[in-house]
């Protein structure tokens, strides 16, 4: 375990092979079963006892990609999976009254996106370093993130996609151009596009929670 200094809690080491199959049954079980409530306290608690990236990386993605979402049923066993997944990452280190420094740090959805949970996760894991954000959720137009970032004056955007019709580089590229002094970065399996060198791309959430630190 690593422990930074004035910070209540940190992380762990990945999860084992057997404990991370295990968790992943769980989830799936509580999912099919549309139990929302279970699935958000499966994910607390393994968020207290491994942290967030490692329950991100090791139980929540494998089960969110192994759910194929064609039929009625399957679409509404995602939605209970997502849904209670939220819920978990949302209330994971929130404590009432306690106001987290953003430490300049700006999340959004990219324009029309609607699915956004990897936000969350980040959200959460930068709670666990004591580091608040300015999360500002799903489908953000462009022009509405550029007033928030005129607003907000953040050092960090972070902006996701989860599909390539959304996730535009060339877009990105552009507003990251009208915004000079901001780091922007692309996260989420939407950005397909080529980013010329150094890409701004963020290709798993610890890379993420170190470009916000």
């Amino acid at each position: 375990m690593v422990v930074y200094p004035g910070v209540r809690l940190v992380l762990t080491l990945p999860l084992p092979a057997e404990a991370a199959e295990a968790a992943r049954k769980r989830l799936s079980l509580a999912a099919e079963d549309l139990d929302g409530s279970r699935v958000a306290a499966e994910v607390l608690d393994l968020a207290a006892g491994h942290g967030v990236p490692a329950l991100w990386e090791q139980v929540c993605l494998p089960v969110l990609a192994a759910l194929p979402g064609h039929t009625g049923g399957e679409v509404a066993v995602e939605h209970a999976l997502s849904e209670g997944i939220r819920v978990g990452l949302d209330v994971h280190r929130r404590e009432p009254g306690r106001q987290l420094p953003t430490g300049g740090v700006l999340l959004a959805g990219a324009e029309q996106e609607l699915h956004c949970l990897g936000l969350h996760a980040l959200a959460a894991a930068l709670r666990e370093r004591g580091r608040g954000c300015l999360h500002l959720g799903a489908a953000l137009p462009w022009p509405a993130l550029a007033d928030a970032v005129t607003r907000a004056r953040p050092r960090t955007v972070v902006l996701w996609a989860q599909t390539p019709v959304t996730g535009r580089a060339h877009r990105l590229l552009r507003f990251a151009r009208d915004v000079p002094g901001v780091r922007v970065h692309a996260a989420g399996p939407g950005w397909i596009e080529p980013f010329p060198p150094p890409s701004p791309r963020l290709t798993s959430l610890p890379a993420a929670v170190a470009a916000c630190l």
